[in-house]
C-alpha cells in the first residue's frame, strides 16, 4: 500500500473489501509506522563522513528512508524467512539483468560454493564435476572464489592478471589447461569485466563450466549484456560493501532452469522438493513419490537428493534489497562519475607518474567498486606506508584482498597448480591498494584524497 495514503483513505481503500476491523486498524498503524520512520530518518540523515573529521570508508552502504520503511514493513508481517519480498526482490533482479531465474541466499560466498557445488550433482550425470577435477582462476582477489574449488576436493590452477585491468591473463589460458581442467571460475576484478569473449570461446572449445563471481560487479555490462549471463552462473554480495546491501546476503542467477533448480536443492538442505517456504504439495503428488530405498509415497517434503545446506535468505533481508535495487542505475552511475573524475583529478596532479590506475576492459562497461592505485616500478614508493599515512589522514583503504592467494597461510599444504610465475599478482601483492569511490562521496572528499596523496608523494620522494 502506498505510504502517501492518508489514514482516512486507507479505510475508505479498504472498506468495499470484506476486512475484519482488526486488519483495517492493522494497515492504519503500519502507515503510521511508515510516516514515523520517514521523520526518524530525516533526524538521522545519510551519516555522509565529514572530510577531515569522519574515516572516509573504502566502500559503505547507502541507505534512504525507503530502505528503513522497506524494513520495518517486513517486520511487521513477522514473517521470518523467505517470503513476499523475497519472491519480489528476486523478481526485481531478473529484470534488471535480464535473466530468468535468481535464487537469494545469506552471502556472496555462499553464492559462490552452491555455484559450484551444483555442477558435482549426480543429477547431472558424465557431465558432473568430480574430486580432482581441475579448476582455472586466479589468486589476485577474495578467497571464497576460489575456496569452493578446494572445499569440493577440486585442483585449482593460477593463472597471472593484467595489470592494466587486474582481470585474468588470457594469453595463458591454454597454458593452463591440462586434460583434467573442467571449469573457470574468476571473478570481474572490482566492478571491471574480464574478456568475456575470449573465455567464453575458450570454455566452448573445451566444454568447460564458467562461473562469473560477480559480487564486486553489479550493473557491469561487457558488449552491453550484463556480465553474469555467458556462463553457467553469475553470483552476487550483498554485503554492505557492496553495490546494494541486505545486510548480509547475496544471489546466484542463470539462465539454466535445470542447474537453478539442483542449486535451489543444495541451497535447501539438499532436499528433492521444491515447493517454497510456507507450502505442500506443489508437484500435487506429495505423497506418491518412490525415490532411494524409501518406502513408496514417503512425504516428499522429506526426500534429500544431495547433501546440502540452509542458505536461504531472510525477509527482512529481502526487503532491503527490494528497496536497494530501485536505486541501483543510480549507484552505479555515482560509481562511474566518482572513478572517472578521481582519475582524471589524479593525473593533472601529476600522479599519474607514480601510480598506475586500472582501465576498462576493451568492449566493457565497468560498475567501479574501488579505485585501484599500483606503484611504478622504480619508484622510491612503499605500498605499507602510504596506506599507513592515509589512514592517519582518515582515508580508509584496502588491498586487492588476498593479494597473492597461494602465499596465504591457508594455502600452505593444499594442492594446486601455477601457470607461469604469477609476476603480476606479486606485483598487486606488493605495491596496490584501493580507495573508496562509492556513492555516498562526493567531489570534497575525491579532492582530499587526492590531496593526501600528492602530500606523501611531496614528503617521501
Amino acid at each position: 500500500m502506498s505510504k502517501n495514503l492518508t489514514w482516512e483513505k486507507t479505510i475508505h481503500k479498504l472498506s468495499g473489501v470484506k476486512h475484519s476491523s482488526d486488519t483495517i486498524e492493522m494497515e492504519i498503524l503500519r502507515q503510521k509506522i511508515n510516516q514515523l520512520s520517514e521523520e526518524y530518518f530525516k533526524l538521522k540523515g545519510l551519516n555522509v563522513p565529514v572530510v577531515g573529521e569522519d574515516p572516509i570508508p573504502a566502500s559503505s552502504k547507502y541507505l534512504t528512508s525507503d530502505d528503513l520503511s522497506n524494513l520495518i514493513n517486513a517486520s511487521l508481517d513477522l514473517w521470518l524467512t523467505e517470503g513476499r519480498f523475497a519472491d519480489n526482490f528476486s523478481q526485481k533482479l531478473c529484470e534488471y539483468i535480464n535473466v530468468s531465474n535468481v535464487s537469494l541466499t545469506v552471502s556472496g560466498s555462499s553464492a559462490n560454493l552452491l555455484s559450484f557445488t551444483s555442477l558435482h550433482s549426480p543429477l547431472l550425470g558424465s557431465d558432473a564435476l568430480r574430486a580432482g577435477d581441475e579448476v582455472i582462476t586466479v589468486a589476485a582477489g577474495f578467497p571464497t572464489t576460489v575456496y569452493p574449488i578446494i572445499q569440493n576436493n577440486c585442483i585449482p590452477v593460477f593463472v597471472d592478471v593484467d595489470l592494466n585491468t587486474y582481470n585474468i591473463n588470457i594469453n595463458q589460458l591454454e597454458e593452463a589447461r591440462s586434460e583434467k581442467t573442467r571449469a573457470i571460475m574468476i571473478a570481474h576484478t572490482l566492478g571491471n569485466p574480464f574478456n568475456l569473449r575470449v573465455v567464453q570461446e575458450f570454455c566452448k572449445k573445451y566444454n568447460l563450466y564458467l562461473i562469473e563471481d560477480c559480487c564486486d560487479a553489479l550493473g557491469a555490462e561487457y558488449e552491453n549484456v550484463h556480465v553474469g549471463k555467458f556462463g553457467e552462473f553469475g553470483t552476487l554480495s550483498f554485503y554492505p560493501a557492496h553495490h546494494i546491501t541486505t545486510g548480509e546476503g547475496g544471489a546466484i542467477y542463470s539462465n539454466n532452469n535445470e542447474l537453478i533448480k539442483i542449486l535451489e536443492s543444495y541451497r535447501d538442505w539438499g532436499r528433492d522438493c521444491y515447493c517454497k517456504t510456507g507450502m505442500n504439495n506443489s508437484c500435487g503428488k506429495r505423497f506418491g513419490w518412490k525415490l532411494g530405498s524409501l518406502p513408496e509415497g514417503y512425504d516428499h517434503k522429506f526426500i534429500y537428493s544431495h547433501i546440502g545446506y540452509n542458505l536461504k535468505m531472510t525477509d527482512m533481508q529481502a526487503s532491503l534489497g527490494l528497496s536497494q535495487i530501485n536505486k541501483i542505475n543510480s549507484f552505479v552511475k555515482k560509481r562511474n562519475q566518482n572513478f572517472d573524475y578521481l582519475k582524471k583529478k589524479l593525473k593533472n596532479e601529476g600522479l599519474d607518474e607514480f601510480f598506475s590506475f586500472a582501465e576498462p576492459t576493451e568492449n566493457s562497461k565497468p560498475s567501479w567498486f574501488g579505485f585501484i592505485l599500483t606503484i611504478k616500478d622504480g619508484k622510491n614508493l612503499k605500498r605499507t606506508e602510504i596506506t599507513k599515512f592515509l589512514e592517519k589522514e582518515k582515508i580508509i583503504t584496502r588491498l586487492l584482498f588476498a593479494g597473492n592467494l597461494t602465499r596465504q597461510p591457508a594455502f600452505k599444504n593444499i594442492p594446486h597448480r601455477i601457470v607461469s610465475d604469477l609476476k603480476n599478482t606479486d606485483k598487486i601483492m606488493n605495491d596496490s591498494f584501493w580507495i573508496g569511490i562509492w556513492p555516498g562521496l562526493n567531489s570534497e572528499h575525491l579532492d582530499y584524497m587526492v590531496h593526501s596523496l600528492k602530500k606523501f608523494v611531496r614528503e617521501n620522494i
